[in-house]
This record gives C-alpha cells, sequence and structure tokens, in this order.
C-alpha cells in the first residue's frame, strides 16, 4: 500500500542546514576516503595526507552553519589546489608506487569527485541567492545530466558492479536502470533549483538498499499542472512499521543498520522538506525483500501574467 507522507517532526536550524548540505556531505566523504585509500597505497598509512583529511572534517563540521557552509561553497576551487599539492608532495617523498595504476585510478577518481563537488558546490551557492528558483531543462540535458551521475556512481565502486541501461546485457553483478524524461507540452521539463539534488539523492539511495543485479526505475514527467517524479527500486525495502518514521531526520531502516553508507541518513527527510517547501506531496510504497518506491508531485508554477 503507497502511504502519503504529510509531516515529520521539526527540525532545529542545525539540522535543516545539515539535511540541505546533504549531497555535498555524501560527496565530500568519498573524497575523504579517496584521499585515506591514497595514503595506505603509498605509505601504508590512511593519514598520510592529514591537511586534506583535516579540511574534509571542518569542511563537514561546517555544514551545521548555513553561513560557514556557503562560505566553503565558494571555496572549492581553492581547497582542490591545496589538496592537489598534498597529493603531489606525498607522491614525490613515496616514489615506488606514485605512478602505479592503482594509483593513476585514485587520481582519476579524486579529479571526478572535486568536477561533482565543484558543481554541487555552484548549485547550493545558486540556490542560496535565489531559494526559490525553477530552471528549465532541456529532456536531453537532464538525461545527459543523470548518465554522469550513474557513471559518477559506478566509478566509485571500484569494479564491484556495472550501471547498465540494456536490459539484455545485464550479469549478475550489474545495475540495470530505466531513466526515462518527457514533458507533455514541450522538449523541456521545469524544476525547483533544489529538486535535481533531491533526485540525485533519491537515486543514490535506490542503488545503495538495492543488491548488485537488481533494477532502478526512475521517470519525471512534468504537465500543465505538475511536476511528478517517481523512484523504484528492487532493494531491501522498508519494515512496515516503519514507513512513516524513516523519512525522519537522521532516521535508516532497521533492517539497513549494516549497509555501508557515506551519508548520515537525510536523503529522506531532504525529500520530504524540500516537497513541503513547493508545496508538493511525497508517498512511499515499500516491502520487504521486493523493493520501495519514492512518488513525488510538485505543483508547477503559474506562467507569467496568470
Amino acid at each position: 500500500m503507497e502511504i502519503e507522507i504529510t509531516e515529520i517532526p521539526s527540525l532545529q536550524p542545525g539540522e535543516i542546514s545539515l539535511v540541505e548540505m546533504h549531497s555535498l556531505l555524501n560527496v565530500l566523504n568519498v573524497l575523504r576516503g579517496e584521499l585515506s585509500l591514497i595514503g595506505l597505497h603509498l605509505a601504508d598509512d590512511p593519514d598520510l595526507l592529514r591537511q586534506g583529511l583535516a579540511l574534509c572534517d571542518r569542511i563537514k563540521d561546517s555544514f551545521t552553519d548555513p553561513a560557514r557552509a556557503l562560505q566553503f561553497a565558494g571555496r572549492v576551487p581553492q581547497d582542490k589546489l591545496a589538496i592537489r599539492d598534498e597529493i603531489a608532495a606525498a607522491r614525490a617523498r613515496h616514489p615506488a608506487k606514485a605512478g602505479d595504476a592503482e594509483m593513476q585510478e585514485s587520481l582519476a577518481n579524486i579529479r571526478s569527485v572535486f568536477r561533482i563537488l565543484e558543481v554541487r558546490a555552484q548549485e547550493t551557492l545558486a540556490r542560496a541567492g535565489a531559494p526559490g528558483r525553477w530552471i528549465d531543462y532541456t529532456v536531453d540535458e537532464l538525461r545527459t545530466d543523470f548518465m554522469e551521475v550513474f557513471a559518477a556512481i559506478e566509478k566509485n565502486s571500484k569494479g564491484r558492479y556495472r550501471i547498465i541501461y540494456n536490459l539484455a546485457r545485464q550479469q549478475a553483478a550489474d545495475y540495470y536502470v530505466d531513466f526515462v524524461v518527457e514533458s507533455a507540452n514541450s522538449g523541456s521539463v521545469a524544476m525547483p533549483l533544489f529538486f535535481k539534488d533531491v533526485m540525485r539523492d533519491l537515486i543514490a539511495n535506490a542503488r545503495k538498499y538495492t543488491a548488485p543485479g537488481g533494477t532502478i526505475n526512475v521517470g519525471v514527467y512534468e504537465t500543465d499542472a505538475e511536476l511528478r517524479f517517481v523512484v523504484q527500486d528492487t532493494g531491501l525495502g522498508i519494515p512496515p512499521g516503519e514507513i512513516q518514521t524513516v523519512v525522519h531526520y537522521g532516521r535508516r531502516g532497521s533492517n539497513v543498520q549494516q549497509v555501508r553508507t557515506m551519508g548520515g541518513g537525510y536523503g529522506l527527510t531532504k525529500a520530504f522538506v524540500v516537497t513541503q517547501r513547493f508545496g508538493g506531496r511525497f508517498w512511499i510504497k515499500s516491502e520487504l525483500g521486493v523493493g520501495t518506491r519514492v512518488t513525488i508531485t510538485i505543483p508547477r508554477l503559474p506562467a507569467p501574467g496568470v
């Protein structure tokens, strides 16, 4: 049965800030993990890149303070250079493995993480300047954006799984993804600037709680009246008595506590908060061992002059 979520406990200001920075937090945790791996590879020391690791920790600590979080978002290019320089110095001190294939893969991952981090930071700054802003995306642009998201998720797995888009090619360790974007009236889709971030988080959740070999279906459909988004997986599902509460701040299902995660349990909370902020509605349908479906509808802004 599909359950509509209509309210959650009120959030404190610091919690709201952390929820809004959730996507940046996830990427930053990936970056920190890559820095530790480089230290292990070069010198068998996960803390080798101490300055970069400390910088990641300071940034994460800033996420409960909106003003400090925005300062970080504006400083990403400088922080990237500082981390790049520290990696270069560490490679010079430990030349034996500085140029091997594993090191090159880690460097490529770091570059990919920073590309994502820079995009997320720019989106964060844009939201702060116009929190209610809607953006028109072409259908092709949205598809391309999310293909890049899936590619980054696959790359971060370090070969543990593939993400494929043709069911006939799916092997046991592959995720099959069906991603469809349609607009009833044109070749573009309008959505709140923050909403693409919500989509990314919910898609990442679907992947996280679905074992390799599973299926993730994503649909975006815009009409004159509303924007509709659905993500459905074949994952673990949510215990029946927890569907209402799994959306609460920092809450995860009791059946997924052992699943490795880079986040803090804020993805569903953020999705609900953003949905409410734009006057939308939010449903969850889930069955243990079968999967979960999240549906969001947001009323479209009236056309100018209406």
